[in-house]
């Protein structure tokens, strides 16, 4: 199940529920009980691991296309 994080406009107030892709958003803060909660969206961390990415290769100990 995927985790949600919320964020209540009226109060504040930071909380996080594990729903499922069917259920409905939750709108109404569990603290205050204002209709002013929103869905807080963020980057997905990246990490690229393995041959083909700069970070992993060996760009950084110069290039090869120097003669």
């Amino acid at each position: 199940m995927p985790t949600y994080h919320y964020r209540c406009k009226n109060c504040q107030y930071d909380f996080t529920e594990h729903q499922s892709f069917d259920d409905e958003p939750i709108t109404v803060c569990p603290r205050c009980g204002e209709a002013q909660v929103r869905k807080v969206f963020s980057a997905v961390p990246i990490e690229f691991k393995g041959h083909g990415f700069y970070r992993t290769d060996s760009g950084s100990h110069g290039s090869s296309s120097k003669k």
